[in-house]
Order: C-alpha cells, then structure tokens, then sequence
C-alpha cells in the first residue's frame, strides 16, 4: 500500500500575505534572515500582523546552510518568547531553521501544538512543504538532513511580492533547485502517479518561465509561475524522494560552500547520463533502464522529442546545459575559479563516501558505486 499526504494548506496568488491578517495565533515568533529585515521585506509581514493585533518578536540571525550553533540561538529565543507559532520568512536556510528550531524547542519544554506558517523568499527549495530539514555542522562540514511528519508546515503562503527583487544569478540556481527536485522525483524508484503528475506540471512550468524570470526580474507572471512551480515540486518529493545529484550536491556544498541550486544544476547532465546508462553503444541496446523511458518522458513535455528514447534523453542533457550556459551557470568546478585542483581532488573519495551514504542516495533509479560517484566528481571538474 502507498499513501499520498498533503498536510500543508496552501495559500497563493495576488495579496496571498493577507492570510496573515486572519491566522487563528495571538502571538508568534518571525524567524528570518537580516536582509529581510534589512532591505524593509519584512514590512510585508509586520503590517498584515500589526492590523490584525497579533503580537510578534523577530529572530534575524538565520545564516546560509542552517547551522547548529544558529539552530541553539533560535530555540533559546523560542523558549524566552514562548509563540504560538513560527512564521518563517526567507529561503531554504530560513524555513529549514525554523522546522529544526521548533521541533527541538519542543522538545526540551514539551508544550502543546506550536504552529508553523512558511514563506518563502526564494522559488527554489520547496521547503514550506516539505518534512525535510538539513542542519549543518559547520566544523565537521557535514550536512545532516532531519526528515519527520513533524517537520512539515501547517500552511505556507507564496506571494512573488517577496521574490521581486531576487537577482538574476540566485533565480538561476534556485530555479534550477526546482527542476532538478522534479526531475529526481520523477525517476525515483518511490515515485507514483501523484508525485509524477505534480513534478511533470512543475517541470512544464519551468520550461516556459525560468528563463523569463531570469531575463526579466520584473516579470511577475513569471515569477509567480515559478513560485508554484517550487511549491509542486516540494510536494512531489515530499513524497518521492530524490536521487544521487542532491546526495552529490549537499557535499559540494558542504565542503566548498558551492550553492545547492548552482551544484545540483553542474551536476544533473552527468547523473542523467549515468541513470540513463547512455553511451556510444546504446543504440545497439535491446532493452534500456526505466529511467530511459521516465526521461524520455520529460524530452516530451519540454518539446524536444526525437525520433527515438536515446535522441530524447541526449536532448534532456543539452537542454540542461543550454539553461546552465543562458543564466551563467557554471559548467565545470574549474570554471567556478576559487577552487584548486589539489583542494577538490583531495576532497573527493571523503565526498563520495558521504554522498553514498546520503539520505537521498536510497531512491536513484541506477544504483551507484563508490567508484561511479568518483568518476562523476572527476567529469566534473574540467570537459
């Protein structure tokens, strides 16, 4: 038996932060990152509680990549403010603290529901509708995911008002963040006909709009557009699950502070390539792996259907690399230019190791060896 669980109520579309007029709390902690609070984006959150009387108090300090000593400092301004609810404001890091922070605030004083309302600021992790979290150990460089029913938000709210002003390079990586959830979702060896449909949409919707978000920061169709599409994707692998490109990704971004979006779009050619098993003898193959007919799929959807399944997924891999060069995204780690050789290789039997041992490793279509991932972390540095 499968189940298919949508906890979180969703609330989108023109004034979707007018929900925050009517939210059944009195009192709630905001929890953010300083540039909301520095750049005035966090007016838009303040007014509608202000009107509505809801008392609130604001913790800025949310940093890049959530980490435990951050994580400490939010749960001793949960326990002294004692909310009613969270309202998290801001990208991955900020959502991904606030789960993190409620669920171990709770369980040190053990009291009651506290509700938990994301909002997100970037169209990138789907994190407001994940049970999903990563908290980072900064000294040991390791990212560890939390995954828990628990962790999930009761409502998230996607207003672009809040994504307007995001500069082109992080619509990039965020919106590659996107495709890639649905793309590993809709491989997964978990997926299922929910999950699927929810990744196809968001991977319709990426195809149309990135690059006009990208192009144009000011076009709010897109924007919006993109915004749901993050939100679909969350939802499917919420439920599906992903693959080895994250599992890859979290230690690149671990080890070399590369952004998540940014290394899962460098690396998503080469996992496409490695799941599909293509090669220069593929056409001569009687039989393919099933991610061969799923990508295909995607070809499809994306208008760059060929004759037959190889063509297609070669096409999927151009694709993906056509975006990557359009919104200057890096190919290759030595086009990044801060990174030596010595350093990356000296990095990448540790990397592989923990990328095998990654959550996210368990539902990619193609099981990996250890020397697979090495081979892919050495394509990976230079064409």
């Amino acid at each position: 038996m499968k189940t298919f669980e949508m906890k979180t109520v969703i609330h989108f579309g023109d004034n979707a932060l007018d929900r925050l007029k009517v939210i059944p709390y009195k009192r709630v902690l905001i929890i953010t990152d300083p540039f909301v609070v520095q750049s005035h984006m966090i007016d838009l959150i303040t007014a509608p509680l202000d009107s509505a009387g809801i008392q609130y108090d604001i913790f800025q300090d949310v940093v890049p990549d959530a980490p435990v000593g951050k994580i400490a400092e939010g749960v001793k301004k949960f326990l002294q403010f004692q909310p009613e609810a969270i309202v998290a404001v801001g990208g991955g890091s900020a959502i991904d603290s606030s789960k993190a922070i409620r669920e171990f605030a709770l369980k040190i004083n053990n009291y009651g529901n506290v509700g938990l309302i994301a909002i997100p600021t970037t169209s990138g992790t789907g994190s407001e509708v994940t049970s999903f979290a990563v908290v980072n150990d900064t000294d040991a460089k390791v990212k560890y995911p939390l995954v828990s029913d628990r962790l999930t938000a009761d409502e998230a709210i996607l207003d672009a008002e809040l994504v307007k002003s995001v500069p082109p390079a992080i619509t990039a990586d965020t919106g590659m963040d996107v495709f890639t959830h649905a793309l590993e979702s809709y491989v997964s060896t978990d997926h299922n006909e929910f999950s699927s449909a929810l990744a196809e949409k968001s991977i319709e919707i990426c195809g149309v709009f990135l690059l006009r978000a990208y192009l144009d920061g000011s076009d709010m169709h897109a924007r919006q557009k993109m915004h749901v599409a993050s939100c679909l994707a969350g939802l499917s692998f919420n439920t599906a699950g992903l693959g080895i490109t994250h599992s890859m990704a979290h230690q690149l971004g671990a080890v070399f502070h590369i952004p998540h979006g940014r290394a899962n779009a460098m690396l998503l050619p080469h996992i496409v390539e490695f799941n599909a098993n293509i090669n220069k003898h593929s056409r001569s193959q009687k039989e393919y792996l099933p991610a061969v007919k799923r990508y295909a799929n995607i070809a499809h959807i994306l208008g760059l259907s060929n004759y037959n399944k190889v063509m297609s997924v070669r096409s999927l891999v151009n694709w993906i690399q056509f975006m990557q060069k359009e919104m200057n995204i890096p190919l290759t780690i030595q086009e990044i230019g801060t990174i030596t050789p010595d350093a990356y290789f000296a990095a990448v039997d540790k990397m592989a190791e923990a990328a095998l041992a990654d959550a996210c490793t368990a539902n990619n279509p193609r099981v990996p060896t250890k020397e697979d991932i090495v081979k892919i972390y050495t394509k990976l540095w230079s064409f």
